[in-house]
């Protein structure tokens, strides 16, 4: 699901695979909407949190395992010539007393059913840790894109600035030779030329920096930086905010049902670890052979073959198993805890990000419709006189450093508008039952 603010993004969308967006050359051209598609493909820590879940569904087929039976097998009265009987002195005929038995332990008390418990909530906590991996990945590319475009919207900002001082170094080199201003007023209007270029040049930097983390967001294995957004600020950005989910309780985003089905495992642990208490009986099956007589002359009666039935179980006396259900009792209170920190957190991410945005928002506006215009209007103008000779090279110069500082200002007051815009999306977004129960 896309962000309300990049309406654009959705129509710009490529389906390039994911494999071709960097391979091109000349450097690729980037849609957001594709950024987003593929580092849902490739990201590297969205692919470990989906093994988490194979690795809890694991668990689960281990808590559903009965434990293996125990076979053993052993002959006493093992001796030599005296050993023959009445059936003769071969191996089986031999007074050897020998004992086949089958050993199983039959756990008791609900511990299966403890541990199943706990396995089935294991599992809803990895996909519930999924998604809020997902939730969270999808915010942070979208902060690494806006980054992107605006370090390089910055870039052109000040190569602008640059080129209108240039322009201006060639007025005044004509009114040099006419003697109406010196040789400093031309050098001073060149420096500081060469500072906005200098500038523009660091943003440059700055924008193949910020393309590198998104494609290390993007599971990119070479991160060159070396690709273009398609989309501007001016794209990305929208007038209207982001709607508020209807329905919304809050309590249904993936951090907060990852810290509930933490609970329920906690409380499934504990219950195991009570339930340990209870010793569990070991029933053993046995067959026995052992041809009666030996020795010389051999004497006896009929071979005797019996069969033999016991049961075993450890006694509590010295280990009630206290240790583990203190431990597990910490666990439980160390889980509910941090559900009441994810509910809290819920309502505290809701309420930064919707004081983000309306001040990002009220001042993106104030400089889009007031102070941009004005400053804009106001370089014009001082160019103009400057260029009659009916104002100071001092106006000229503090004329385009406040147009080129206002352009700067609303660039960054759009991407904070659509960073927290991002924000709020992220911090009001809700998982469905079926999502998180979905097999998929």
């Amino acid at each position: 699901m896309l962000f309300g603010f990049v309406a654009a993004s959705a129509q710009q969308a490529t389906n390039t695979p994911a494999n071709a967006v960097f391979a091109t050359n000349p450097p690729a051209r980037l849609s957001l909407a594709d950024a987003r598609r593929i580092a849902l493909e490739r990201n590297w820590d969205l692919l470990a949190a989906k093994s988490g879940i194979d690795a809890a569904q694991a668990q689960l087929i281990v808590a559903r395992e009965f434990p293996n039976p125990t076979a053993s097998l052993s002959t006493a009265n093992i001796g030599d010539r005296e050993s023959a009987t009445l059936m003769g002195n071969g191996l089986w005929e031999r007074n050897y007393d020998s004992i086949a038995a089958i050993n199983q332990l039959i756990e008791i008390g609900g511990k299966r059913r403890s541990r199943q418990t706990s396995a089935r909530a294991g599992i809803m906590g990895a996909r519930a840790r999924f998604f809020d991996a997902k939730r969270s990945l999808e915010q942070g590319v979208t902060k690494a894109y806006m980054a992107a475009v605006l370090a390089g919207q910055n870039a052109g900002i000040l190569n602008e600035s640059a080129g209108y001082l240039l322009h201006e170094a060639e007025i005044a080199e004509a009114r040099l030779k006419a003697g109406d201003i010196s040789d400093s007023d031309k050098n001073q209007i060149e420096i500081n030329a060469e500072q906005f270029e200098l500038q523009a040049k660091a943003a440059e930097a700055a924008a193949v920096q910020a393309r590198i983390a998104v494609e290390i967001l993007l599971g990119e294995r070479q991160p060159r930086g070396n690709w273009t957004p398609t989309e501007s600020l001016d794209q990305l950005v929208n007038a209207s905010p982001p709607p508020a989910i209807e329905g919304a309780s809050n309590a249904g985003r993936p951090d907060v049902l990852a810290a509930e089905a933490d609970l329920r495992k906690s409380n499934a642990d504990l219950k195991l670890q009570k339930a340990m208490r209870i010793p569990d009986p070991t029933v053993s099956i046995q067959g026995e052979h052992n041809p009666p007589g030996g020795g010389y002359p051999p004497e006896g009666g009929p071979t005797v073959d019996t069969v033999g039935v016991g049961v075993s179980f450890p006694l509590p006396l010295w280990n009630r198993n206290r240790g583990n259900i203190k431990a597990a009792e910490a666990a439980r209170e160390q889980a509910v805890i941090a559900l009441e920190k994810a509910k809290a957190q819920v309502i505290s991410d809701i309420a930064n990000a919707e004081v983000a945005y309306r001040e990002a928002f009220e001042r993106w506006q104030k400089y889009r419709d007031q102070t941009g215009p004005k400053a804009a209007k106001v370089r014009e103008s001082v160019a103009y006189a400057y260029e009659k000779g009916g104002a100071a090279l001092v106006e000229l110069l503090e004329a385009e450093r406040t147009a080129n500082d206002v352009e700067l200002a609303t660039a960054q007051a759009m991407a904070d508008t659509a960073n927290a815009a991002a924000d709020l999306v992220a911090a009001r977004s809700e998982l469905s039952e079926r999502e998180l129960t979905s097999q998929k």
